[in-house]
């Protein structure tokens, strides 16, 4: 059942703290057993406790308690705690103690209570990252620390907005992975991500402090009569939107959910913590599945916005596909992609080297940030006699790549920062290998 909404919190929708134990959606079993493990493995004795290591309000954590009384589950201990209101302590039975560990031997997970699916997938759509309608501005402001060719940001901006996929290309240390995290940086509001998630009686983890930041909570006015701030089901967590970033390492099995035997419990795959968020394959092509099979994985998921996944018994169920895919790649699309492939990602976009004069600015605003000053003479010679040699390629890289050797220069040679046309060869021959044969 899903509970009404509260007020906006950054814009988004905040999921309201159920105020029965119907409105938690979860049976009324796998809450008692959640609470039981969670008493046998924290020692927690205060019904304010227990409810915050729940997750849930604390009539609702007496209702349980009472309910498990009713079953000699637990007992109180007739102790009053003076320290915390006049609370009752309450322990477990020994018939607690035995379904406590009966329940553990199912599963291990213990603590938040998880949310339902379907709840989950409402709280999805509601903070959906394709509701972002991102102005020229803040994508700019996203943007602030990179110097772009003018065109780029008009052909970022829909392909930002509409949360569809994005495949960067071009040849590499231009800058690809930087606009994607400028991206990141662009969307910069908050939504909630569920502690955990379930269904068919099996809990999913999907908070995951890695990829997930949390953001500040808003604090109440003490003069106010009124408390407004994080009154939401404490079940979420009200996080930045969250960017999950891979790389080489990708494997399709990291797309799947991913089940801890000895736990018996499930973690989310990387795109369900993306969503909402953006997820960036950086370095499409250096994995070690084909880029064809990655895209192939996800040929649904990017139609239809929505992901199958499947639980250990065989059990096939679907989740929301909510999260900017951007891929990066140094190669061709036509080399790494078939045209369906092609036609599943919604944006092409070119990541090409900079200009002359774009390049000039990157690197004296480099050489500005890291204390070196320009040498009209050493530029002169690296424009007009080293550049001429790779065809006047200028790289985004290459800047930062030059002013760091020539820095690591001076530092062991005990000289000021200073560049000169010396300096610029021995940077410049770090930054390429000749070509030779070597003798075996």
């Amino acid at each position: 059942m899903n509970a009404p909404l509260s007020p906006t919190v950054a814009k988004v929708a905040a999921p309201v703290s159920p105020r029965s134990l119907a409105e938690t959606g979860l049976s009324i079993v796998m809450m008692r057993d959640i609470l039981l493990k969670t008493m046998f493995r924290t020692n927690i004795d205060l019904v304010s406790d227990l409810a915050r290591a729940v997750c849930l309000p604390v009539p609702i954590t007496q209702e349980i308690i009472d309910l498990a009384r009713g079953q000699r589950l637990i007992e109180a201990t007739g102790t009053l705690h003076a320290n915390s209101g006049n609370e009752m302590g309450y322990q477990l039975t020994e018939g607690g103690k035995a379904r406590a560990l009966d329940a553990l031997a199912q599963s291990e997970y213990y603590g938040a209570m998880p949310v339902p699916l379907a709840d989950y997938a409402a709280q999805v759509k509601r903070q959906s990252v394709r509701n972002m309608k991102l102005a020229r501005d803040e994508l700019m402001k996203g943007m602030g620390h990179l110097i772009l060719p003018d065109d780029l940001i008009g052909n970022l901006g829909p392909a930002v907005s509409s949360g569809r996929s994005i495949l960067m290309y071009g040849p590499p240390g231009n800058g690809k992975s930087s606009i994607s995290n400028g991206i990141r940086d662009a969307l910069g509001d908050k939504i909630y991500i569920p502690r955990a998630v379930e269904y068919s009686g099996q809990v999913i983890t999907v908070y995951d402090p890695i990829v997930h930041s949390l953001a500040e909570e808003a604090v109440d006015d003490p003069n106010s009569l009124r408390r407004t701030s994080n009154r939401f089901d404490q079940r979420y967590v009200l996080c930045q939107r969250p960017s999950v970033i891979t790389g080489g390492e990708l494997t399709l099995d990291m797309l799947d959910l991913t089940y801890n035997p000895v736990a018996r419990t499930y973690q989310a795959p990387l795109q369900m913590k993306s969503n909402g968020g953006i997820f960036i394959v950086d370095d499409l092509g250096r994995q070690s599945e084909p880029p064809q099979k990655l895209v192939n994985r996800w040929i649904v998921p990017l139609e239809e916005s929505r992901d199958i996944l499947q639980l250990q018994s065989g059990e096939k169920f679907t989740v929301p596909f909510d999260t900017l895919v951007i891929f990066s790649t140094n190669f061709h699309p036509n080399e790494i992609f078939d045209g369906a492939a092609l036609r599943r990602i919604f944006f092409k976009i070119k990541i090409d080297g900079p200009s002359q004069e774009n390049f000039l600015k990157i690197f004296a605003m480099i050489a500005r940030k890291k204390k070196m000053p320009l040498d009209e003479k050493a530029m002169i010679h690296l424009l007009k006699v080293k550049y001429p040699t790779i065809n006047n390629n200028f790289a985004n890289y290459q800047p930062v790549f030059l002013i760091d050797q020539m820095i690591a220069i001076c530092e062991f040679e005990g000289i000021p920062y200073q560049m000169s046309p010396a300096l610029i060869d021995r940077a410049w021959a770090n930054m390429f290998v000749k070509d030779e044969a070597i003798a075996k």
